[in-house]
C-alpha cells in the first residue's frame, strides 16, 4: 500500500519525466461495426449492414498509446509492410502524435491488420491478414541499428519488449537488445509469447499471463495456488535471470516475484470486482505501468498492485483503449492508500 495519497501523485507525476522504448510487433485493431436483420439467401450466416468503420493503433503501438496516455514519452521502433495498411499505421501514429522514425516500412512484410466485425454490438468475425515470418536477416540488422540510434539519441529509461510472435522480434535481436541494454545500465520489461519464451535473459521484468506461462514452460499451472505459481516464478528467475516476475492472472488478479537477496518473495494481488467488457489490450496497459512504475524505482508488490488496477480499468472499455490517467489515478488512491 502507498502510505500516502500525495506519495500516488507524486509517482504520477514523475512519469512525465520518463522516456520508454517500446519494440515488438505493432498492428492495426480495424472494427467494422453494423446491424443485422437478416440472414443471408446464400449460406446460413447473418448479412451485417456497415455503419461505420474504425482503424486503432493495436500490438505494441498500443503500449505507446497506454504509456502517452500516462504522461510518458513513447518511442516506438518496429517493422510494418510497405503496403496500404502500412501507409494507415503512419497516419494513425501522427494523429496520436507518436514519433514515427522507429518504424520502418519494408517490402518483404505485410502490416498486421486484425479486422473485427460487430454487429448488433456483438462480435461475429475476425479476419487477421498478418504473416509470422521472423524478420529476414538484412531487415533485421536495419531494426537494430534504428534501435541503436535511437537509444543513443533518446536515452530510453525503460525498454519494453512488446512480443505477439509476429516475427519482429527475433530470438537474435532480442538478446543484442538486452545486451546493447545492459551495456547502457537500461532496465528491460517483457511481455513474452511462446516462441522465444526462453530467449529472454537478464531483464528486470518478464511478465507472462498463464496462456503464456503454460505454453512456453510446457507445464500445468493451479492460478489458484500461490505455490504452484510459485515453483514457475522460481524456474523463471533461475532459468532467464530475471529479477522480477509478474503472472497476470486474469480474474484471479496477479501474481508477483522478486528477488530478496538469496531466495524470493512472492504475493498474489486479488483482482477488483468490475463490469467486465472486453479484455482486449488489457496486457498492453499492465505491461505500460509495469514499465513506468520499475523506471521510477517503485517496490514490485506495488508495482503489481497499480498494474492489475490498470489492466481492470481498461477492460471496463469496448474494445483496444488506453487506460485513462485520471481514472487510474482516483482508483489507486482510494484502493491502495492506507491513509485515505
Amino acid at each position: 500500500m502507498f502510505s500516502t495519497t500525495e506519495q500516488v501523485r507524486e509517482l504520477f507525476n514523475s512519469f512525465e519525466r520518463l522516456r520508454v522504448l517500446i519494440v515488438g510487433d505493432v498492428m492495426i485493431d480495424s472494427y467494422l461495426k453494423g446491424s443485422v436483420d437478416r440472414i443471408s439467401p446464400e449460406a446460413p450466416v447473418p448479412v451485417i449492414l456497415l455503419h461505420h468503420r474504425e482503424d486503432l493503433l493495436g500490438g505494441a503501438a498500443n503500449v505507446a498509446l497506454n504509456v502517452k496516455s500516462l504522461g510518458a514519452k513513447p518511442i516506438l521502433c518496429s517493422v510494418i509492410g510497405n503496403d496500404a495498411q502500412g501507409a494507415e499505421f503512419i497516419k494513425l501514429l501522427e494523429k496520436s502524435s507518436i514519433d514515427k522514425r522507429g518504424i520502418i516500412q519494408a517490402s518483404s512484410r505485410i502490416t498486421t491488420t486484425k479486422y473485427r466485425v460487430i454487429g448488433n454490438k456483438m462480435q461475429m468475425l475476425r479476419v487477421d491478414h498478418e504473416t509470422d515470418l521472423d524478420l529476414d536477416e538484412e531487415v533485421e540488422k536495419l531494426a537494430f541499428k534504428r534501435i541503436n540510434e535511437l537509444i543513443i539519441s533518446e536515452k530510453p529509461d525503460v525498454i519494453i519488449l512488446q512480443d505477439y510472435n509476429k516475427g519482429m522480434l527475433t530470438a537474435p535481436l532480442i538478446g543484442k537488445i538486452i545486451q546493447l541494454a545492459g551495456d547502457k545500465n537500461i532496465q528491460v520489461v517483457v511481455d513474452p509469447k511462446r516462441k522465444n519464451f526462453a530467449a529472454y535473459h537478464s531483464i528486470a521484468l518478464f511478465k507472462p499471463n498463464l496462456k503464456e506461462i503454460r505454453e512456453g514452460l510446457k507445464i500445468e499451472i493451479d492460478p489458484k495456488s500461490e505455490e504452484s505459481l510459485r515453483k514457475a516464478a522460481e524456474f523463471i528467475h533461475s532459468r532467464q535471470d530475471a529479477e522480477n516476475v509478474m503472472i497476470t492472472l486474469s480474474e484471479d488478479g496477479v501474481f508477483v516475484s522478486h528477488r530478496n537477496g538469496s531466495s524470493y518473495d512472492s504475493s498474489v494481488i486479488k483482482a477488483h470486482i468490475r463490469n467486465i467488457a472486453d479484455v482486449s489490450g488489457a496486457g498492453d496497459t499492465v505491461i505500460s505501468v509495469a514499465a513506468l512504475c520499475m523506471a521510477a524505482g517503485l517496490s514490485p508488490v506495488l508495482l503489481a498492485g497499480l498494474a492489475n488496477l490498470a489492466g481492470g480499468l481498461v477492460c471496463e472499455q469496448v474494445g483496444v483503449v488506453p487506460v485513462n490517467k485520471k481514472a487510474l489515478l482516483d482508483e489507486a488512491v482510494s484502493l491502495l492508500t492506507i491513509n485515505h
